[in-house]
C-alpha cells in the first residue's frame, strides 16, 4: 500500500473534481452528474482521498438521507486502477457512513439497457438503465446505542489484509474460525459447526489482540473488548461481567474480545480472591454460546494460570497457540515496515536474522525508531546543503535493533513450547 487516505478537505476540491472529470468515459461513469458530485462535497457531505506523493490520485463520496446513504463516485487515477485502491477507499467511506448512523448503503452503477419501441414512439429518450446495490450495516438506532455503552465500534474493513507475517497462525485462524462464521451455510452442509469461542495464547506482543481485531474486520462485526479494571469501577467484577454480558445479548452480531483472561479466569483457589469472578464468566460462556453470529475471544500471555475448567471441551472451540515470528514471518513483517519511502534499498535479510525472537511489536518499535532516527537527521540537515536520503537505512534499523529491549525471552520460548503440547486445541 502505497497511498495515505484521508477525509476530504476543501483544498482537495479542484483535484478531486478533476479526477471524476477525467475519468468519466475510463469505465468510471456514475447515475450522478459532475455538478451534483461537487454540490456534495461543497456541502461536506461524507467523502475520502487518496494521496500518494502529495498528490490526490482516488477519491470516494456519498450523500447521506436519513439513515440511507448513496454512494455518488469512485474516481481513481488510470494509474492507480487493479491495485486495490477502490476496495480501500469503499472500506473508509463506509466506516464513516457507519459512525454517522446510516444503515443502508446503496451504490447505484449505470447498465446500458435498450427500451422498447414503443417507449421510444412515445418520445422517451433512451438513457443507461440502473444496476442497484444496497449494503445493509448492523449498527443503527438501539444497536449502536448499546455498542457506544460498551465502548465498542466497528473497525476499519482492511485489518485482516494487514496482517503481515504469521502465516501459519492466519491461515488456521482464517480456515478454524473465519470460514465457517462466514458461511455458515456451507459449512452446515459438511457438518461443521462454526466456533462460539476461542482462546489465543503465547508471549506477550505476538499479536493475539491484532489477530482478533482482524477477525473482527474480516467479518465486518461490531468489536467489544472487555476490560477487568473498567468493569469492576462499580465495585464488583462479577456484576460487572454479568451486566457486560447482559448488554451484548442486545446485539445482533459481535466479536467480544478479553485480554490478560487470567485476570478474571485464574486457578481457583481460597486464597486467590477471585472464586466467584471465576465462575460468573463460567456460567456466562454457555448462554453466550447460544447464538449464532457472536464470537468470544480470550487472549493470554500464561495459559497454565488458567482455571482447567475454564478451557474445557464446551466452552472453547479451539485454544491456539500464538508464537514469535519465524524467519519467513520476520521478512514480511520487515518488509512492509521498510518499503515505505526510502530513497536506498534496505537489506531486509540482514534485518530478519538480526531480529530472532522479536515478535511483530518488537519489529514496529524498532522500525519506528529507525524511522524516526532518519527524520532528526534529515531536520538537522543544513539549509541549502543537499538533503539527507529519505528514509531509514539499513544502518538505522540494526541500530534501532540492538537498541531494543526484547519482549520474549529463551525462557518464555521453552514455556510456550511446553504449553501447546500441554493445551493447545487446533
Amino acid at each position: 500500500m502505497n497511498w495515505l487516505i484521508h477525509d476530504y478537505r476543501e483544498d482537495d476540491l479542484a483535484a478531486v473534481v478533476h479526477l471524476i472529470d477525467s475519468t468519466a468515459e475510463l469505465g468510471q461513469e456514475s447515475v450522478f452528474s459532475l455538478a451534483e458530485c461537487i454540490a456534495a462535497l461543497t456541502a461536506r457531505q461524507p467523502a475520502v482521498v487518496a494521496v500518494h506523493g502529495g498528490m490526490p490520485v482516488g477519491a470516494a463520496l456519498a450523500q447521506v438521507a436519513g439513515e440511507r446513504a448513496w454512494v455518488m463516485r469512485i474516481a481513481i487515477h488510470p494509474a492507480w486502477r487493479g491495485r486495490g485502491l477502490a476496495s480501500a477507499l469503499l472500506r473508509e467511506l463506509e466506516r464513516r457512513l457507519v459512525e454517522a448512523r446510516v444503515r443502508r448503503i446503496a451504490y447505484v452503477l449505470p447498465q446500458e439497457e435498450l427500451l422498447g419501441d414503443g417507449l421510444h414512439n412515445a418520445g422517451y429518450v433512451r438513457r443507461p438503465a440502473a444496476a442497484y446495490f444496497e449494503k445493509a450495516e448492523p449498527a443503527a438506532g438501539r444497536t449502536a446505542d448499546v455498542l457506544a455503552e460498551l465502548g465498542g465500534r466497528l473497525l476499519p474493513g482492511d485489518l485482516w489484509d494487514k496482517v503481515a507475517g504469521m502465516e501459519a497462525e492466519k491461515t488456521l485462524i482464517e480456515r478454524r474460525v473465519v470460514l465457517p462464521l462466514a458461511e455458515p451455510e456451507r459449512a452446515a452442509r459438511h457438518g461443521v459447526r462454526p466456533p462460539r469461542a476461542i482462546a489465543l495464547f503465547g508471549p506477550p506482543g505476538t499479536g493475539k489482540t491484532t489477530f482478533a481485531r482482524a477477525v473482527a474486520s474480516r467479518l465486518g462485526w461490531p468489536f467489544v473488548e472487555l476490560l477487568p479494571s473498567r468493569l469492576a469501577d462499580e465495585g464488583s467484577l462479577a456484576a460487572g461481567l454479568r451486566e457486560a454480558f447482559a448488554r451484548i445479548g442486545e446485539l445482533e452480531r459481535v466479536l467480544v474480545f478479553i485480554d490478560e483472561v487470567e485476570e478474571i479466569a485464574p486457578v481457583r483457589t481460597v486464597a486467590s480472591g477471585m472464586h466467584g469472578v471465576t465462575n460468573e464468566l463460567l456460567k456466562l460462556i454457555p448462554g453466550f454460546r447460544e447464538h449464532d453470529e457472536r464470537l468470544l475471544v480470550c487472549a493470554t500471555n500464561s495459559v497454565r494460570s488458567l482455571d482447567p475448567a475454564f478451557l474445557r471441551h464446551g466452552r472453547f472451540d479451539y485454544v491456539i497457540p500464538i508464537g514469535t515470528p519465524d524467519e519467513v514471518a520476520r521478512k514480511a513483517i520487515w518488509s512492509r515496515f521498510t518499503e515505505q519511502g526510502a530513497d536506498e534499498d534496505v537489506d531486509v535479510d540482514v534485518l530478519v536474522a538480526a531480529s530472532e525472537l522479536f515478535t511483530p511489536a518488537d519489529i514496529e518499535h524498532a522500525a519506528r525508531t529507525a524511522a524516526q532516527a532518519a527524520f532528526e537527521r534529515d531536520l538537522a540537515t543544513t539549509h541549502g546543503s543537499d538533503p539527507a536520503p529519505a528514509g531509514a537505512g539499513t544502518a538505522d534499523y540494526l541500530t534501532a535493533i540492538e537498541q531494543c529491549r526484547r519482549t520474549v525471552t529463551g525462557a518464555m520460548v521453552e514455556e510456550f513450547t511446553a504449553d501447546i503440547s500441554s493445551h493447545a486445541r487446533v
